[in-house]
């Protein structure tokens, strides 16, 4: 149990830039606001010293634990690339909590992070959410299946034209999805169907149950999607494939975004954005821009940032934001993209994402300004314990 003293909160909620006190108990945060500490005896006391604190940094979209670093093949499980449709498989499967780079994110103030399959695959199975600090994956899971990946645009057709098969084309990467989302929309309504029937006092043969069809078909009742899209045409295809099939649909990338704002707000579409610091590696990423996140956030568009780590590692995950505030993005708004809006975007924020009563007490107490990039931690705390103190 713990009493952080005269911190200068950036809640993300309702109490930003004020210095405040924050109770914690049982893991969650249990009171903010002027607190005695003669009144909590059992407590340790932590003297923030008007620094500023914030809730532990969300990333909305990355492959930390499936793709670990300084190993190699064996630690790449981020693809299965023998089928551009793999619905049924887990990211959760593969995730390696010993991968340094969990240690490396916590001690940056990075707390929870989404993680899944690449983008080899027009459908490349579930993401995950975890906490960042663990010894097993049962200690760090939040959500053991929280969104299905699918990709549009050059790397699916790239994968398999290499293989010479399908898709070698954008035309047959939005063909194979339509395709499995029709076999999973059938598959559905004859479980339905017998359901109904045996409801009904008929005897009927049970459906063959299909292992792909079963974890796909999941979208249809709200099951989070996250399409990868970098350009324009991608973007486009992956809200109307959405459209057509009633999907909660995110565009992860979204590279291209800013410069068809308002289509993404005549579509109502939320975006992940990212990751943008780094080179321009490939051509879908020719209109990449730092002023991308001010001109979709000046329209209103629902969005958080992403590192897509390794990509961008997730230790200067608020070195990427820092230069999107650079650029015009009002500082406020930037932080909220790597906490409450990326909380939000996950469904996750009724536990992360802000510092408010009730929610788990993932928090970071900063030597400086979160943006600033000499800043470090001085500590960092998940589900309520201190998991880094600043030597």
């Amino acid at each position: 149990m713990y009493l952080i003293k005269n911190a200068n909160l950036i809640s993300m909620k309702d109490i930003n830039y004020r210095v405040t006190d924050i109770l914690i108990e049982e893991g969650k945060i249990k009171a903010i606001g002027k607190l005695n500490a003669k009144d909590y005896p059992n407590h340790q006391v932590i003297d923030a010293m008007k620094r500023y604190v914030t809730p532990g940094i969300v990333d909305p979209h990355c492959h930390i634990g499936i793709y670990e670093e300084a190993i190699g093949f064996e630690g790449a499980d981020v693809n299965e690339m023998t089928n551009p449709v793999f619905p049924e498989l887990r990211a959760i499967d593969a995730i390696k909590p010993q991968d340094v780079a969990f240690l490396e994110a916590l001690q940056s103030g990075v707390t929870t992070v989404c993680t899944g399959p690449g983008s080899a695959n027009v459908i490349g199975g579930t993401f995950c959410v975890l906490k960042t600090y663990g010894q097993t994956v049962d200690d760090m899971v939040v959500v053991r299946e929280s969104s299905m990946k699918m990709a549009l645009g050059e790397n699916p057709k790239r994968v398999y034209n290499g293989k010479a098969q399908s898709p070698s084309t954008r035309m047959a990467s939005a063909a194979l999805i339509r395709e499995a989302l029709t076999k999973a929309k059938e598959y559905q309504a004859k479980k339905e169907k017998y359901a109904q029937d045996l409801e009904a006092g008929k005897e009927v043969a049970k459906p063959e149950f299909n292992m792909k069809w079963e974890s796909l078909s999941r979208v249809f009742s709200g099951f989070p999607v996250k399409i990868h899209a970098h350009q324009q045409d991608d973007i486009a295809t992956a809200i109307r494939i959405s459209e057509e099939f009633g999907l909660n649909m995110t565009v992860e990338h979204a590279t291209e975004g800013h410069l068809i704002a308002d289509y993404l707000v005549k579509h109502n579409q939320r975006v992940i954005i990212g990751p943008t610091l780094g080179s321009k590696s490939k051509y879908e990423l020719r209109n990449k821009s730092f002023k991308a996140a001010k001109i979709i956030s000046d329209k209103k568009v629902k969005f958080a940032i992403m590192t897509d780590h390794p990509v961008i590692h997730l230790a200067n995950a608020l070195t990427q934001v820092g230069i999107f505030v650079r650029e015009g993005l009002p500082e406020l708004e930037g932080l909220r993209a790597v906490t409450l809006y990326a909380a939000e975007i996950n469904n996750i924020a009724e536990r992360v994402g802000s510092i408010e009563v009730g929610k788990d007490a993932d928090v970071v107490i900063w030597d400086n300004h979160p943006l600033h990039y000499l800043t470090k931690t001085d500590f960092v705390f998940i589900n309520g314990e201190i998991v880094h103190k600043k030597e």
